[in-house]
């Protein structure tokens, strides 16, 4: 017990974070009377909040570094429309559309971070500007027009499903099997981080302990895929976001550009000192959060199969939440990947769920507000708490 209380509050923001998810998930289940984890629900749910996971990845990075951006729902709607001229009116072929797409996201990010980073103009007020700018250049643009369709290629990225090879009737055999793998790679990687820090005498969680955080990974990972599996399978955005949190994990926790990131965000003085290139890489987090912004973008108009006016309103909001409720500090240098995907499901869960039992989106509003100060107070006590 006391090396589950210890392992507990080593890990606080982490843990914490996926027991309120979890208790969530329980509470509106049972308020649902069974249809929140139904397959086609679950399906629903990555479906629905898949942009905003995109988003909150890159907005995680630029709060790391003790900024923000207010500017990312508006240009998500700006490249929309963009994409939409370039294959609807325009016949380009949506693979060259969705790279000259991304690029142009780049290029937006890059005009954010150049005010921020080397003309020292606060990213409120940049994105702010960004954020009143792009929306009106995306009602210039569509001339306050939708424009539909697009390519049943281009739709399938958000809505299409991966094939079953292995024709498995009512049961999706091969997300069954993914399932299966992806559980062996996890617990081979676990057990081998184990190893190593036990190598270099670290200290680790009792044997007991590891083996059931092994199972408990396990048996989520193929209940998941279980449910994905007894719908259409695993979507092909699940398959975007998996790559997304893959690459991004990776970078931040084993790259030395992830390490100056967090170091930015801690001091940036200090930081500056130590040799970290401070400008250049907050100019380079707003160029990423630019094309994640684009993709995410994209993803939308290819949901709703149409660019309109009013694409991505909220967006920002919603991203931002994702990122504090997941843990990361409202001052800087706190934050992860994984957390942020727990955040941004937290909020997907209670959107899914409170839209479920009725709720007025008035009361949706006003809860998903006190839940994000909630997060916020909860890093504030356990900073002075720490202190």
């Amino acid at each position: 017990m006391e090396a589950l209380s210890k392992l507990f509050k080593g890990n606080i923001r982490q843990y914490g974070m996926i027991i309120a998810l979890v208790l969530i998930m329980v509470l509106f289940q049972i308020l649902t009377d069974g249809i929140l984890l139904k397959p086609l629900n679950i399906t629903n749910l990555i479906l629905q909040n898949s942009y905003i996971l995109v988003l909150a990845i890159g907005m995680l990075l630029v709060i790391i570094t003790g900024h923000i951006d207010l500017s990312v729902g508006s240009v998500a709607a700006f490249v929309g429309a963009i994409s939409a001229i370039l294959i609807v009116d325009m016949q380009i072929p949506y693979p060259v559309a969705i790279v000259l797409s991304l690029l142009f996201g780049g290029l937006v990010g890059a005009w954010q971070g150049f005010w921020v980073a080397y003309v020292r103009i606060p990213s409120f007020i940049v994105t702010l500007a960004g954020m009143l700018l792009f929306r009106g250049l995306t009602m210039v643009v569509l001339d306050g027009q939708s424009i539909s369709p697009f390519p049943k290629g281009f739709q399938s990225i958000s809505s299409g499903f991966i094939p079953d090879w292995f024709g498995g009737g009512d049961i999706h055999v091969l997300t069954i099997i993914i399932g299966l793998m992806l559980s062996l790679v996890l617990v081979f990687t676990e057990w081998r981080n184990r190893l190593t820090q036990q190598r270099y005498q670290f200290g680790v969680i009792p044997a007991p302990l590891f083996a059931l955080k092994l199972v408990g990974i396990v048996a989520i990972i193929n209940l998941f895929t279980y449910v994905l599996a007894a719908y259409e399978g695993i979507p092909n955005i699940l398959i975007v976001l998996f790559i997304l949190v893959v690459v991004y994990t990776f970078v931040m926790n084993k790259t030395v550009m992830g390490r100056h990131i967090y170091a930015l965000g801690g001091n940036e003085k200090a930081a500056k000192l130590s040799g970290v290139k401070t400008k250049r890489m907050t100019f380079w987090v707003f160029v990423n959060m630019g094309v994640l912004a684009a993709l995410s973008g994209l993803l939308f108009a290819a949901r709703l199969n149409a660019a309109t006016p009013k694409a991505g309103v909220n967006f920002e909001l919603d991203a931002i939440a994702a990122v504090f409720i997941g843990g990361a500090s409202a001052t800087g240098g706190i934050g992860t990947v994984i957390g942020a995907i727990i955040g941004g499901l937290v909020m997907g869960v209670m959107n899914n769920g409170m839209s479920l039992v009725g709720l007025g989106i008035d009361w949706q509003q006003g809860i998903k507000g006190m839940v994000l100060l909630m997060a916020v107070a909860f890093d504030i006590y356990n900073k002075n708490k720490a202190s």
